[in-house]
């Protein structure tokens, strides 16, 4: 007698078994990209990478049929010498979004809980629900800025993690140094503090008041609860390489790495970072032209009657309510991308001055004020 074997393949029927959980969680949306449209939409740089930089890359590119250096040894190295702190306290990653993976996944178990100001960054609470924690949202204070009293309050027994982006992404609101030390000091020990710093190079003293100048790593020094986190993606020019770091505890940044997906950081990566530390400094002085046009543009926004938070990073904060999707999509047709988050607001991008104008010249139309104004 011949026994038939059940073939799933045949069986419509038949799924493999997946975490259902996952069936609610939406993908991490990206700014679009639209042939002939200018794209202010993704928080990038305009000017691409120095010339020496480039360079670098092309050299580390013979080199690809070799598995990069698994532990970033001369990047962590680097990196520790220009902040002052070992390299025991430095982990690179894929990024800084796939570093807060592994920070989630390093600090939490099923049920545990991540907290974060709303809105800010989106990575946050996808990062948490694919862990299986449980992400909490915190309002935004006045002025679209950090309530970290209210952060504060809604630490709970099950928080392990806090996620505060400085400045803040998609706002562009930051926190002084002062604030930051009481919040610190009053969060208990046990719960790991994230400053993440993605725009830290956008910042300027005289924004703040004497000494409030934030900066995580030097806040960090004497605290084993704060990580602080921050990329090569924004002011060095090198978002599609994918290369961020952490700055915190020996014992956390060990606990991080045990979580790191193998080789996830690549030889070009490496080489290209390492190549921007050595031309930081010019690099750096490119910031001061997006300072200069962030608060052209904001002064022209407000000036036309628009809600626009101060802003310390390389965006600007459009609060637009329930129109943001309609703005977003006529500036679309005018040429010109921007980032939509419906029912809140408009993210623009701070490119170079032909840049901004083309958005200027939507944004200070009569369809583009009216909605504004609505």
């Amino acid at each position: 007698m011949t026994t038939s074997r059940h073939d799933p393949a045949s069986d419509p029927s038949a799924h493999v078994q997946l975490r259902p959980d996952l069936g609610t969680l939406p993908a991490y949306v990206p700014g679009k990209s639209w042939p002939g449209a200018l794209k202010l939409a993704s928080n990038e740089t305009s000017p691409g990478p120095l010339p020496s930089v480039v360079g670098a890359i092309a050299a580390a590119a013979q080199g690809v049929n070799r598995y990069p250096d698994n532990g970033s040894i001369a990047v962590r190295e680097a990196l520790a010498e220009r902040l002052g702190v070992a390299a025991e306290q430095v982990a690179v990653g894929c990024g800084s979004v796939s570093l807060c993976q592994q920070l989630v996944l390093a600090t939490c178990s099923p049920g545990d809980e991540v907290l974060f100001a709303w809105r800010s960054f989106e990575a946050y609470p996808l990062v948490t629900l694919v862990a299986g924690a449980v992400p909490v949202r915190v309002p935004l204070g006045p002025g679209q800025v950090h309530d970290l009293d209210a952060m504060l309050a809604a630490i709970t027994e099950r928080t392990r993690l806090v996620m505060v982006c400085n400045p803040n992404n998609p706002t562009g609101t930051a926190v002084g140094r002062r604030e930051l030390e009481r919040f610190l000091d009053a969060v208990p020990s046990t719960v790991l503090v994230v400053l993440d710093e993605a725009y830290i190079e956008y910042l300027r003293a005289e924004d703040f008041g004497a000494g409030d100048l934030p900066d995580g790593v030097a806040l960090g020094r004497g605290r084993a609860n704060l990580l602080v986190l921050r990329t090569f993606s924004k002011a060095y020019g090198l978002a599609g390489l994918r290369i961020g770091y952490a700055v915190g505890s020996p014992e956390v940044i060990a606990t991080v790495s045990k979580v790191y997906i193998p080789f996830s950081v690549n030889s070009l990566a490496q080489a290209a970072a390492l190549a921007s530390l050595d031309v930081e400094a010019e690099l750096l002085e490119r910031t001061d032209a997006v300072v200069a046009e962030r608060g052209r543009v904001r002064d022209a926004l407000l000036a036309a009657g628009y809600t626009v938070p101060e802003t310390h990073a390389n965006f600007v904060w459009l609060d637009l309510g329930a129109n943001a999707a309609e703005f977003s999509t006529r500036c679309a047709e005018a040429g010109v991308l921007v980032r939509p988050f419906a029912g809140e607001g408009v993210r623009v991008t701070i490119g170079d001055a032909y840049e901004n104008d083309q958005f200027l010249a939507f944004a200070l139309s009569d369809v583009a004020t009216g909605l504004a104004r609505q």
